[in-house]
């Protein structure tokens, strides 16, 4: 009841209007000046955005910025917001925690859904084939038209933004963490978000024994393919090879690859250190801006 009556003025219904016609979702205010967060898939393509709040006061509102690689967005109300929903850390999260589901699913305002997490560190695909990390898995109930809308815990802080329904009893939230902050931040003060791009793509493997002695890790990141022309393919790197490091942090994965490819990555000389043919080998890589459009 505490969550619900501190979180439920902030959270707003969603209607957009775009060249195909009319979608639904949901959003949260985030700032005292009028920003709202929600889901990039809820505001794709939209010519027009109006927003309703459970106290029965609405607004129009324009999309600031949207990141389909998060399926995050950021909206601008053209009038004035309750007051904004206080930001937890996802990274605080325990699985068996309970947690609060806030939207607007199927056009009905207000409703509210608790559950328990039932799962942290999942993966959710995103349509542009990127693939977001550390998605928390919960059995609150989602429907359509919760999308965007609030993920909250016992403090009534909002940990999570409600993003997909993968199943009966199975929902998925994008976490608010350092991460997706700073994403967050992008979007709000320059509407976009600026990503690093090396044109490798890759597979978690296990290493050999001796392989994983020498580098002191169990797994990496095994390069399937180089695009033609990219950093990575002029730095030469190979398909084969086992990435280890790059800039010092150790790759275990193409997620941890991803984390790496931030918008401090962009033109700068990364060396990159590979298992190749039995032995260590440190290539020098420039990353460029990821161009999305």
């Amino acid at each position: 009841m505490r969550v619900t009556e501190a979180v439920l003025p902030s959270v707003a219904s969603v209607e957009v209007r775009t060249r195909q016609g009319a979608g639904a979702g949901s959003a949260s205010v985030i700032t005292g000046d009028g920003h709202l967060l929600t889901s990039a898939h809820v505001v794709s393509g939209a010519l027009s955005v109006s927003l309703a709040f459970s106290d029965g006061t609405s607004a129009g509102a324009h999309v600031v910025g949207a990141d389909p690689l998060s399926d995050l967005a950021v909206l601008r109300a053209d009038g004035p917001t309750p007051p904004p929903v206080r930001l937890g850390d996802a990274a605080e999260l325990r699985v068996g925690q309970l947690v609060v589901a806030l939207g607007n699913p199927h056009g009905l305002a207000g409703s509210v859904t608790a559950g328990i997490v039932s799962g942290l560190g999942r993966s959710l695909p995103t349509q542009s084939g990127r693939v977001i990390d550390e998605v928390i898995q919960t059995d609150a109930a989602l429907n359509p038209g919760n999308s965007g809308g609030v993920l909250a815990n016992g403090a009534a802080k909002m940990v999570g933004v409600n993003t997909a329904v993968a199943g009966m009893g199975l929902g998925l939230a994008v976490p608010i963490n350092a991460t997706t902050r700073t994403i967050i931040d992008s979007l709000r003060t320059t509407g976009r978000v600026r990503r690093a791009w090396l044109g490798v793509a890759g597979a978690k493997v296990r290493l050999e024994p001796a392989v994983a002695a020498k580098v002191e890790s169990d797994t990496g990141m095994q390069v399937v393919s180089v695009v033609a022309g990219s950093p990575a393919a002029r730095a030469g790197a190979r398909p084969g090879d086992i990435v280890i490091s790059l800039d010092g942090i150790r790759i275990l994965d193409p997620t941890g690859l991803q984390r790496v490819m931030v918008e401090g990555a962009i033109g700068r000389r990364m060396e990159m250190t590979v298992w190749r043919n039995g032995a260590l080998v440190d290539v020098v890589a420039e990353p460029e801006e990821l161009r999305t459009a």
